[in-house]
């Protein structure tokens, strides 16, 4: 009888559970841009009034189950207009979005955004607003609470006096993460704050033509100068590396720790959701030469996957579905874990790097910016480098993430959709994960017979002391496969009255400029120092730059657009330099420096600063 029972039971629950299989079926579809049919992946899928979602994968496809009586998705993507579409009969459902410049000038905010300063951090509160105002995923909104974004504080570079000053020395940078942040800023319907635009970053986030290296050194050196666009009384100079490009089957066997955090503050689907799918891109660009490790951190650090090679794709993957947030963020135990599994199976001929994904919020342990930078200090020393990309926003902590890969030989990206995480990890796979050249500096030194003052646009926060640059011990910025770098000098030549450079002349010494300066056609001495990857000692390069200026309309397009670029970070930082330059301006500027733009970046850029101009004109 029992048995009778037990079998009547079991046949109850299968019925409950067909039907239940039978009030849902699957929706899949394509997702394309209205503009030129191109696949769109990384667009949110939401069922709506639900926290049912997806996201579409690199062929913009997707796939999402949904109650058999129909209902609405929709489909949101940054830049795009946020569409509609009432579920039909049918089980398939193709979609287009098309541009949306115009939805900042329609959004209307219950709040406004503020800074409030603590120290040398900028805080961040985000203003309020509707879902659909700031197109964002439904699950972000609905779990959106206090914003606590944090950001180093950035004091723009002055126009420094030659004879005061004849040395400018910096640190190379190539960064990107501020760039894919303003665009996220800019793309909810605010105003970056001031200290998130680090115009370095923003610059250095576009490829160059740059000619490859034929020489000895892993990069080579263009320059070129011509009339500043936003002040015709002044010269803009532009300084361009280009890194070494080498081909993804001659780099080294790479040994990589994907250092994950999992604590409750990732569970957004914009953190660890996209972090996962990020991560699978990189798994599958991996060689069989390639070995990846796994290490977590929540409440405590662990490891879920020993080295396993990249031919293993499948057991990688499977390890990151696996993954699950919550609990606190034991951040320092969780970078000693890995550097410590990474250097148990070094490569000696290798590519040994960690690779870090986080918010930055960092709330148990090691959490200070201070004690974090001593740790990554002590670690780099191992000759494991460092690459972190940053996920998420509300409680992002920008400068956390900034000091980390600054100090442990590394990178830095901010991934806010998965077209960006295609860009860093899939497109610029060799520069992101392989160095050619560590510690690369770079000073110039002014011709006193020409120019009166000169500022560095950007590169607040690599500057270097006049004597760092022969100091080998002394850290700086790395360069990898392929990458390129681009600095922006503005110059007042020598004879020019320009309102934001005035110094009275000396009482008790005089400065004459030398006769070998006056007869010299050099307008400056670039000179750069960089060391092997596996290098302790230095190498010099060099290069002369003589004061051939021409027309702005003849300078090359790397010229124009990474003046444009300048232009536009210079407007966001309220910048006093950028004298009365507008939108406007950098747009039409942008429009004829626009170039193959081949992944469309450049093109996104330009609609960007058309958002902005609609919001200042409001």
């Amino acid at each position: 009888m029992r048995m009778k029972i037990r079998l009547i039971t079991l046949a109850m629950v299968l019925f409950c559970l067909s039907v239940l299989q039978a009030q849902q079926r699957s929706i899949s579809g394509i997702v394309t841009s209205a503009e030129d049919g191109s696949a769109l992946p990384g667009v949110n899928v939401v069922l709506k009034g639900t926290a049912t979602g997806t996201i579409t994968d690199v062929a913009g496809h997707y796939s999402i189950k949904v109650p058999s009586s129909g209902g609405t998705l929709v489909f949101t993507f940054i830049g795009l207009q946020t569409k509609e579409v009432k579920i039909g009969t049918g089980n398939t459902l193709n979609v287009a979005l098309s541009l949306d410049v115009v939805q900042l000038s329609e959004v209307v905010m219950t709040g406004h955004g503020k800074e409030r300063i603590r120290g040398k951090k900028s805080e961040y509160a985000a203003p309020s607003s509707t879902y659909h105002n700031m197109h964002i995923p439904y699950q972000d909104y609905v779990q959106q609470e206090a914003n606590t974004e944090e950001y180093e504080g950035i004091t723009e570079n002055i126009f420094k006096d030659v004879f005061k000053d004849p040395l400018s020395t910096f640190s190379i940078d190539v960064d990107e993460a501020s760039y894919s942040n303003v665009r996220r800023f800019i793309n909810n319907g605010q105003q970056p704050l001031k200290d998130a635009v680090r115009i370095e970053e923003l610059i250095n986030y576009f490829d160059y033509d740059y000619a490859q290296p034929s020489a000895e050194h892993p990069f080579n050196i263009i320059t070129e100068i011509s009339t500043a666009p936003w002040n015709e009384k002044h010269k803009l100079v532009h300084i361009g590396l280009q890194g070494k490009s080498i081909a993804t089957e001659n780099i080294p066997p790479s040994n990589l720790v994907f250092l994950i955090d999992v604590s409750g503050s990732m569970s957004d689907v914009n953190k660890l959701p996209l972090l996962k799918s990020s991560f699978k891109m990189l798994v599958n660009e991996l060689r069989s030469q390639d070995y990846v490790s796994i290490v977590v951190y929540a409440g405590a650090a662990g490891v879920v996957l020993e080295p396993t090679s990249g031919k293993e794709k499948e057991k990688i993957v499977s390890s990151l579905d696996n993954l699950q947030a919550g609990g606190s963020t034991a951040g320092g135990a969780g970078i000693q874990l890995a550097y410590s599994l990474a250097e148990k199976h070094f490569k000696k001929e290798g590519n040994n790097r960690i690779v870090l994904a986080t918010d930055g919020d960092f709330n148990v342990g090691e959490s200070s910016n201070e004690s974090m930078e001593k740790l990554i200090e002590q670690k780099r020393k191992s000759g494991v480098f460092l690459t972190v990309l940053g996920f998420g926003m509300g409680n992002y902590k920008d400068s956390k993430m900034e000091i980390l890969a600054d100090k442990g030989n590394g990178n830095y990206a901010y991934i806010d959709n998965i077209t960006e995480a295609k860009k860093v990890l899939v497109n610029e796979f060799g520069g992101t994960l392989f160095t050619i050249a560590k510690d690369v500096k770079l000073q110039v030194e002014f011709n006193p017979a020409k120019v009166a003052a000169y500022r560095l646009i950007g590169y607040e926060n690599r500057m270097l002391k006049s004597e760092d640059f022969n100091n080998d011990k002394k850290d700086a910025g790395e360069l990898g496969s392929g990458h390129t770098v681009t600095a922006l000098y503005e110059i007042i030549p020598v004879g020019v009255k320009s309102e934001f450079f005035s110094v009275d002349e000396l009482k008790y010494q005089k400065t004459d400029v030398v006769k070998s300066a006056q007869d010299s056609d050099e307008l400056m001495m670039v000179k750069f120092r960089y060391k092997q990857p596996d290098g302790d000692v230095s190498k010099l390069i060099v290069h002369p730059m003589k004061d051939k200026q021409i027309s702005l309309s003849n300078t090359s397009d790397n010229f124009r657009w990474s003046a444009a670029v300048a232009a536009f970070g210079m407007l966001l930082r309220e910048s006093e330099y950028v004298n009365h330059y507008d939108y406007e301006k950098v747009v039409q500027l942008a429009k004829g420096a626009r170039g193959k733009d081949e992944e469309g970046y450049r093109v996104e850029f330009i609609n960007m600063v058309k958002s902005m101009g609609l919001m200042a004109k409001r």
